[in-house]
Parts: C-alpha cells; sequence; structure tokens
C-alpha cells in the first residue's frame, strides 16, 4: 500500500495557498519563513483539507507535523470548543514529542484563534486540568496520560473530528497499541482519521483497517531508508580508547548528539564528558519531566552543545540544526539506527553519522548498516586520527551563551547612628 504510494508521481501544486489553505494559515507560515511546502506536506495536504482520511509514511525532519496539522487548523477552524471537549486530538508515543507537536501548531494555532494543550506523563496534573477547564479545541496527549484525565472526567471524545495518530509504527513498540484503541474507540465514527508511521507491522495495519475508512495513501520515503544527505561513518577504535575520542568529537563547534544504551549509560557518559571539559546533558525516561525539559532547552540553545540521550528519549528530539549524531553505543537494529540518525539531515539538511564501534561489534554493525540500506565508510582510529579531528573541528559555532545581567552591587547604606540617649533608670533619675 505505501510503497505503491511512493510511486505515484508528486502532484504539480507548489504552493500553500493552491492547495486550498486558508489565508489566514498562508500568512502565519509565511512568518515563520515557510513558503513551500515539503514532498509530504504537497501530497497529503490537499486531500487532509477536503476531509479525507490519510494513511502517510514519511522520514523524520520531513514536515509531517504541518501535513497532519494544517488541515487539522484548517477544518477545526472557526468555532471554539467546549471545555474539557476537544474538537482535535494528536495521539504521540513519547511526552517530547508531545511538547514538539505543540510547539510547532501553537503559533499557527493562535492565527486562526483556536487553544491548544499538551497532556502527557511525567507532569502535574494542575496546569492539564485547569486547560482542559477553560476549553481547549486541540489536545496533542500521549495514551497513558490521557487515558488517567478521561478516567478523572476531566476530558471527553465525544466530540472530538478530527483525529490524528503519529508515529502509530513507535506506538507499537511500545506496547501503546491497546490505550490507543481504548481512545480511537472513545471518538465519535464519521470523523476525519490521520495516521503516519514509518510501517504497518506490529498491528499498525488492523489499526488502519479498523479505523481509516477509505483512506489516502502518501509516502515519500521506503520504510527503513536512509536520508540521502546523511554521512555514515564508522570509526572502529579500542574499548579504552573510546571515551578519549568520544570526547574530542564532542568539544566540536557544533551541536553533537550522542547515542547511548541505558539511562544510566547516559549519565555516565554525560560526566565523563565533563571531567574533559565538554559541557554535556543527559536526557532518558529516568528523568523528571522538568530535568528532560531543561536539558533539551538548553541543547536547543546550544548550551550545552553536547546532548547525550537514549532510545527512548530519541524519538522526541527535535531540533534545527543538528549536524552531527554519534552512535556512542550501536542500537538494537536497523530501525533504531535510523530513528537516531534521523535526528540530523532535517529539512533537506546535510548531516554526519559516526558510530564508535570496538572490535567484538564490528560484523553485528555490518549487518545493522546492511539492513538499513546505509553505505558507510569504516576507518581505524585513535585520539587525534585525522578522521576523528576532521570531525572535531566541523559544525557552525552555536550562537554564544547570553551575558548575564550586571551584578550592582549595592553600599551599605550609611544610616545615621542615633545617640544612644539616657537610659530608663537614669531618664527617671533625671
Amino acid at each position: 500500500m505505501l510503497d505503491a504510494a511512493l510511486a505515484t508521481p508528486a502532484p504539480a501544486v507548489t504552493s500553500f495557498a493552491a492547495m486550498g489553505l486558508p489565508a489566514v494559515l498562508v500568512t502565519a507560515l509565511a512568518r515563520r519563513g515557510i513558503t513551500e511546502p515539503f514532498a509530504i506536506q504537497t501530497r497529503a495536504l490537499p486531500d487532509g483539507i477536503a476531509g479525507r482520511d490519510v494513511l502517510g509514511r514519511a522520514q523524520t525532519g520531513s514536515g509531517k507535523t504541518l501535513a497532519f496539522g494544517l488541515p487539522m487548523l484548517a477544518r477545526l477552524s472557526g468555532r471554539r470548543s467546549r471545555p474539557r471537549h476537544p474538537r482535535g486530538l494528536v495521539l504521540v508515543p513519547t511526552r517530547e514529542l508531545a511538547m514538539q507537536v505543540a510547539d510547532a501548531l501553537r503559533p499557527l494555532a493562535d492565527a486562526v484563534d483556536l487553544r491548544m494543550a499538551a497532556v502527557f506523563g511525567g507532569a502535574p496534573y494542575g496546569g492539564q486540568l485547569a486547560a482542559l477547564d477553560r476549553g481547549v479545541d486541540i489536545v496533542v496527549a500521549t495514551p497513558g496520560r490521557l487515558i488517567d484525565l478521561i478516567d478523572r472526567a476531566a476530558c471527553s471524545l465525544s466530540e472530538v473530528s478530527v483525529a490524528v495518530l503519529d508515529e502509530a509504527d513507535h506506538m507499537a513498540d511500545l506496547g501503546f497499541l491497546p490505550a490507543v484503541v481504548r481512545l480511537l474507540d472513545d471518538v465519535p465514527a464519521g470523523g476525519q482519521r490521520l495516521l503516519f508511521s514509518a510501517t504497518l507491522d506490529r498491528g499498525v495495519d488492523r489499526l488502519v483497517r479498523a479505523y481509516l475508512s477509505n483512506p489516502a495513501v502518501h509516502a515519500v520515503a521506503p520504510a527503513a531508508a536512509p536520508v540521502e544527505s546523511m554521512d555514515h561513518q564508522v570509526f572502529l577504535l579500542a574499548n579504552a580508547d573510546k571515551v578519549a575520542v568520544a570526547a574530542e568529537v564532542a568539544a566540536r563547534p557544533g551541536r553533537t548528539l550522542m547515542f547511548v544504551r541505558t539511562k544510566h549509560g547516559a549519565d555516565r557518559l554525560a560526566r565523563q564528558l565533563a571531567k574533559t571539559g565538554v559541557d554535556a546533558a543527559a536526557i532518558h525516561g529516568g528523568l523528571t519531566q522538568p530535568a528532560r525539559q531543561r536539558a533539551l532547552a538548553g541543547f536547543t540553545a546550544g548550551h550545552p552543545r553536547v546532548l547525550v540521550a537514549t532510545d527512548v528519549a530519541a524519538r522526541g528530539i527535535h531540533v534545527d540544526d543538528v549536524d552531527l549524531v554519534v552512535h556512542f553505543d550501536p542500537p538494537n537494529d536497523a530501525k533504531d539506527y535510523l530513528h537516531r540518525s534521523g535526528r540530523t539531515a532535517r529539512a533537506g539538511a546535510s548531516g554526519t553519522v559516526v558510530s564508535l564501534v570496538q572490535p567484538d561489534q564490528e560484523s553485528a554493525v555490518v549487518r545493522l548498516h546492511r539492513d538499513a540500506r546505509v553505505t558507510a565508510t569504516s576507518v581505524p582510529v585513535a585520539p587525534g586520527h585525522a578522521a576523528v579531528r576532521k570531525v572535531a573541528e566541523s559544525g557552525s559555532p552555536v550562537p554564544p551563551r547570553p551575558a548575564a545581567p550586571p551584578v550592582v552591587q549595592r553600599r551599605p547604606s550609611q544610616r545615621r547612628r542615633r545617640h544612644p540617649g539616657p537610659r530608663r533608670g537614669q531618664r527617671n533619675a533625671a
């Protein structure tokens, strides 16, 4: 189904206005510097705006958030939702992705006077409950927290007319499909459904058959296909040199995203990099939501320039201008390799992907690259090797950290010392 859609010639439409997007949204996009649609948007937007169900596949960084977000905004604009009864729903697998989707769509929602809220686990209920009580038109949610809110009678899906399932395959990987089924069963029949997934395995195909009605199918990249603008490299090294090479690379002027397998490994590598003078933050499922937000916000701003992440956090990291991804630990399979690597070379930009590989891992990594349809150059390295130095010197410097406001030191107040005066007994004696 998706492979056949990939072979379909792309439409000739080259502007958002020509696809039927309302002028107010076209203007709002232009204010953000977005004037030409990406490939998945060119294919999916006309059907989405027309109200058809859509099944889409697009690689990370391809613009699929707008491919489902713009039709939803266009179709819901014009009236407000009742408190606790949103009319638009976006289900995503991770809290980071929930925040990213909400941040991407909120300025556009403001342009058409629609209210948005992101609800996810790991955050206090208070703010999310208050937002739903005030009334929101679109909820971007992780399944578990949304079910909690529904069970508390804080939210009802009885008036949802447009429902989106983003990264359905990752939902399946995380075991969320039963929760997704429950939520989609709560959405009234007859509304619009838009489902985006890299693959249709692990039960995703059953979701398509059960909840999408005669969907328009659009694809711009085959499943497990590498982004062509990525340069894949393998650094073969001794275990004793691994941290030193990683630190040398991490000291580069541009942003660097490093992936490890475990949360303890993420914390350990961040500490090891710090000992070499490289400022790094870790992000993984064991951190509180505020800590994860601080780490991601700091990395987005470029301070620190290095973020060490686990696979659990990989899908929620959508940061522009990341031109280097380092696999400090090899991923579990080709799918994880491509999702990790997809944090670079986004939106048409180029990027480099480096795997640090020990001798006993080499054959497994060769198979992984073959399964991912990746051609990688391999070179034995040690700290200071020319190939390491080339990567370490790459990347555009991030903006400097904003200067802290000057501390104004107040002079001690020159309080006039009063004459002590007579004591009580002295006054009485007088």
